[in-house]
């Protein structure tokens, strides 16, 4: 796991590195477009690629998009990737003829 991964951010925090209102990072998280953890007590944290998709967003809804629109473009995009792994997979297992 990279250190970009590990959530160890407070709301308080990313909302000083974003410029964003911790109302409007739980808007997005009640959106389904930041998914932070929780602590025992409830704090949220964040990861420092959390961080970086909370200003695409921010950009985004600049830009006049909707937050139906982000998950919906985002969605797309991890399907794509998907598909590609699993053709790279099936590309890797016929090159050196493994099974799974």
């Amino acid at each position: 796991m990279s250190y970009k991964d590990k959530k160890v951010i407070t709301i308080g925090m990313v909302s000083e590195l974003t410029g964003l209102t911790e109302r409007k990072i739980r808007y997005y998280e009640e959106r389904k477009l930041v998914f932070p953890e929780r602590t025992p007590g409830g704090t949220r944290k964040y990861s420092f690629l959390d961080v970086e998709r909370l200003i695409d967003i921010a950009n985004k809804m600049e830009d006049g998009m909707q937050t139906f629109e982000i998950r919906k473009m985002e969605q797309k995009q991890l399907r794509k990737k998907e598909v590609r792994d699993r053709m790279l997979r099936g590309q890797l297992n016929a090159a050196f003829n493994l099974r799974k």
